[in-house]
């Protein structure tokens, strides 16, 4: 699903600071993977790239075997669109629609409606536990509710790769276990890869494996 072969980036031309160095990761359909490491170490960069948001300066970075560095950026607006799903520490909810539409804005832009946008809608808020919920605007939400408001909006239109940086950030232990739980049994549904950014050892101790972003490139954790 996802491959990276030696992605380098640097930052302030070819004399600047090197950010990430060779990085190599794959990830299958129904995998989800953390990766954790120290501020500053890349990890930000790293998502960027993954995203489409940035170009690696060297290296591969392939999404169903598409190279996302040699589309145009609008090529990779359309695959961000069609083909990924985000989740947010900050949330991100549109405050002045209901949390069902909210739910159904990636479809929406991707020009579905009707009868199967309303039934994924109750089905992905059912699963998040806020069923009782789809006419509630973001304003009337707890923390924790917003964030799961956020998972069902990502995988919403079914993405074949789920990023989530630092989903359970701002959430107590009960609220971020939650949140976690329902984030894998999810992408384990649909087989999406999943990726997850975080600091939080419980966070990651949640996905089928490890990896560790430092100066000297990406590990797998023992």
């Amino acid at each position: 699903m996802l491959e990276l072969h030696d992605v380098s980036r640097t930052f302030g031309g070819p004399a600047g600071r090197i950010v990430l160095d060779r990085v190599s990761l794959t990830v299958a359909p129904g995998e989800y993977v953390a990766i954790v490491g120290e501020s500053g170490v890349g990890k930000s960069t790293l998502l960027n790239l993954i995203a489409g948001l940035d170009t690696p300066d060297s290296g591969r970075l392939l999404l169903e075997g598409r190279d996302l560095a040699q589309l145009d950026e609008d090529a990779r607006t359309l695959v961000r669109r069609t083909r990924m799903g985000f989740v947010f520490q900050a949330f991100h909810l549109l405050p002045h629609l209901s949390i069902a539409r909210n739910v159904a804005l990636p479809l929406a832009l991707n020009g579905q409606a009707g009868r199967a946008v309303d039934g994924r809608v109750a089905e992905l808020l059912h699963a998040v536990g806020l069923a009782d919920r789809a006419g509630s605007f973001p304003r009337e939400l707890s923390g924790g509710e917003s964030q799961r408001v956020a998972v069902a909006r990502a995988l919403a239109h079914r993405p074949a790769l789920v990023l989530a940086d630092e989903p359970t950030g701002n959430l107590d232990p009960d609220n971020a276990a939650s949140i976690l739980e329902v984030l894998r049994a999810q992408i384990k549904r649909d087989n999406a890869a999943g990726i997850l950014v975080t600091h939080s050892a419980a966070a990651a101790a949640s996905t089928d494996r490890v990896y560790e972003l430092t100066r000297a490139g990406l590990k797998l954790r023992a």
